[in-house]
């Protein structure tokens, strides 16, 4: 039966606008004005239904379907509009086809749980509940109407979305193929294994996947999986980089509710790594004796060379280190010696003709020999401290030091030093950071660098000496770590140094001055006090083009905080009414000294030649304001008899003498209430000290 020519199918959807639009005159529906009523009835129906529907009509299945229908099978839409069903639905949906196939045309189906895969080449697929239902007319069954609805089993889903993430996270291959050697299921190794993406691999046979070869060669363990049996080999699979990987092969069976196998699981794991080197051990086995033998041989060989050189290289290092000993030595000892027989010359011929003189009764003309002991006196102090200074020894009063100050105040001493045919000009950095520093060390370290521009220009020049705030990263100057520095720059346009001497300037006693003129300690001194204080020093020079030694200094933990001013001491250094110490020294010559002094300043002072004779004071009744101690006595050292008199007397004042104490540098040495004084000492120093220490007694 024929509709009226004015109908068409509804354009209220797109697949109706379709539908119109395409000519079918030449299909085996032909034109649209001839269909059937039944066929344009149920047509309009189905194009306004929300589920996804497709008329399946006449014996072959031609598929007219609705918009729903068209997104559900993704990529065959519109390839499938108006085709037979086992066109589209051969790769796509073989269960639905089987089904189809077996149906009796005039008996619904229902078919649960199928899965149909996702439009694209890699979409993901969705589980439907599907129905089959005849199409009658009055002659008879028409067609099937297809009616897909979404799976309601969502526990079904959600095993299905957890079992790929454990599958894809799994290092091995893992795929389904079904009895009829097609693929049902892999997972993403397949892809990374094969080249090619899961949509691709669905419904391929076992043979056009891993290779005609590689079938045969396992078709006895197909056959066996087939059959229900449980089957692990390893065999070359094809890669796609084209190689042939050794792997491990495992084939589960699988079962359906009756029993009947319905394909089975394949686990397929890389083992080309593992098999190749059981490979190398085989051929390794097969030689390894005479390897052995050939090997022990060549090492024989070597160990003896090896012993020959290492006896070769020991003297040769032994010769150098004795060398360089030898130099070392000599050196210290030609620059001590050379330094020390011009000041005890000086002290001891000084003393001996002030004796002389006493002797005549010539008292008033002792006065220049005594002050030329004192010089020389002064100069042995010095290059004490010098040395003690590379040492890294001598104990450092680091405080809050403006370095701008600093140069100000040495101005004229330095133009003075230099001389007139020498321009200084100073380049300091206003808001320059404070210093954590020793001012006394700096002030000498200074005087040294313009000493040595001033010997570097004979005939003039000119010396910069310049400031500035520095920012370090770690290891950017020597080791030094991250953080602030204030840098001090002497800068001299002399004669400069060639690399050899640059590379010796820090070395104790090296000097390229004429004898007489210079020990070779000032920059060996400065390294060694910048070092202590936790800087650096870097010196750059070139022969011709002058020298710049750069010292680099913590800057002090308070940047802007201005240092409390120190309150001044008592205008007289004598000692207030009744006031005692406690001298403890070892060496008599020094302790009759400062028991002399102390006397002659009014004080009450008590001797002791050792800690323990100190104890025993400590433990009396005797009236102590003060303990002045030498640090290195015998037996218990000043520290501890420091430690021991605080607990006879809590808070006593303690002042420290030393002339090498390794321990008064070291961090926590002095506690609150003790101070240091370096041997030799004048006695002015010591008696200002003393008054200093009873001054600021609470």
């Amino acid at each position: 039966m024929a509709l009226d020519a004015g109908f068409r199918p509804s354009e209220r959807s797109e697949m109706g606008r379709q539908i119109r639009r395409r000519d079918w005159s030449a299909t085996v529906l032909g034109a649209i004005e001839h269909w059937p009523t039944s066929l344009c009835v149920l047509l309009d129906t189905v194009l306004d239904a929300p589920l996804p529907m497709c008329i399946l009509w006449g014996e072959a299945g031609l598929q007219l379907y609705n918009d729903a229908h068209a997104a559900a099978i993704g990529n065959h839409h519109p390839g499938a509009l108006g085709m037979p069903l086992q066109h589209t639905a051969r790769e796509a949906w073989p269960a639905m086809l089987e089904a189809y196939q077996k149906l009796v045309r005039d008996e619904a189906c229902l078919l649960r749980h199928q899965y149909l895969p996702g439009p694209g080449q890699h979409g993901t697929g969705q589980w439907f509940d599907l129905s089959i239902s005849p199409i009658r007319n009055g002659s008879g069954v028409a067609g099937q109407l297809l009616c897909l609805r979404p799976s309601e089993d969502e526990a079904l889903r959600r095993r299905e979305v957890e079992m790929n993430m454990i599958t894809d996270a799994l290092p091995v291959l893992i795929g389904f193929v079904d009895k009829d050697l097609r693929y049902r299921y892999n997972n993403r190794h397949y892809e990374e294994w094969f080249g090619h993406s899961p949509a691709w691999l669905y419904g391929k046979h076992l043979v056009d996947v891993v290779g005609e070869r590689a079938f045969n060669a396992r078709s006895c363990e197909i056959a066996k999986a087939l059959e229900g049996e449980d089957v692990i080999f390893e065999a070359f699979m094809p890669h796609q980089d084209g190689s042939q990987r050794q792997s491990l092969m495992h084939y589960l069976p699988r079962r359906d509710d009756s029993g009947e196998v319905q394909g089975f699981v394949v686990l397929a794991q890389d083992v080309s790594e593992r098999w190749e080197a059981e490979q190398a051990l085989r051929e390794l086995n097969d030689t390894l004796e005479s390897r052995i033998q050939e090997r022990t041989t060549a090492l024989a060989e070597v160990y003896e060379r090896l012993l020959t050189e290492m006896a070769s290289r020991e003297q040769a290092q032994e010769a150098l280190r004795q060398a360089q000993k030898m130099e070392t030595v000599g050196q210290l000892t030609g620059g001590i010696a050379h330094d020390f027989n011009n000041m005890l010359t000086g002290i001891i011929g000084g003393l001996d003709l002030i004796q002389r003189y006493n002797q005549s009764g010539r008292h008033g003309e002792t006065q220049r020999f005594i002050d030329a002991a004192v010089t020389s006196a002064n100069r042995a102090a010095a290059l004490t401290h010098r040395l003690l200074a590379f040492a890294r020894r001598q104990p450092l009063n680091l405080k809050r030091v403006d370095l701008n100050e600093l140069v100000d105040s040495m101005r004229d001493l330095i133009v003075r030093t230099l001389g007139s045919h020498i321009l200084v000009d100073a380049l300091l950095q206003p808001d320059l950071w404070p210093a954590n520093s020793d001012e006394n060390q700096l002030e000498s370290g200074l005087l040294n660098l313009v000493i040595n521009a001033r010997d570097a220009m004979p005939d003039g020049g000119s010396l910069y000496i310049a400031t500035a705030n520095v920012t370090l990263q770690q290891g950017e100057v020597g080791e030094l770590p991250a953080g602030r520095y204030v840098s001090l720059s002497v800068i001299d346009s002399g004669c400069g140094m060639t690399p050899k001497v640059l590379a010796a300037a820090f070395e104790p006693f090296f000097t390229t001055k004429p004898i007489g003129q210079g020990t070779g300690l000032g920059l060996s001194m400065i390294y060694g006090f910048a070092r202590q204080a936790g800087g650096h020093v870097q010196l750059r020079s070139e022969p011709g083009n002058g020298t710049e030694v750069i010292l680099y200094l913590p800057a002090h933990h308070s940047l802007l905080a201005t240092e409390a001013a120190v309150p001044p001491l008592a205008q007289t250094t004598q000692a207030a009414r009744g006031e005692a110490v406690l001298v403890v020294e070892d060496d008599p010559a020094v302790r009759l000294l400062v028991l002399d002094v102390l006397g002659m300043l009014g004080y009450c002072a008590l001797e002791a030649a050792e800690a323990n004779a100190a104890v025993k004071l400590l433990q009396s009744d005797e009236r102590i304001d003060l303990l002045v101690s030498d640090v290195g006595l015998p037996g218990m050292n000043g520290r501890q008899l420091a430690d021991v008199a605080r607990e006879h007397r809590p808070g006593l004042r303690v002042l420290f003498m030393t002339g090498y104490a390794e321990q008064a540098i070291s961090s926590g040495f002095l506690d609150a209430g003790m101070d240091l004084i370096s041997k030799p000492f004048t006695i002015d120093q010591l008696a200002a000290r003393v008054r200093k220490m009873l001054v600021d007694m609470p």
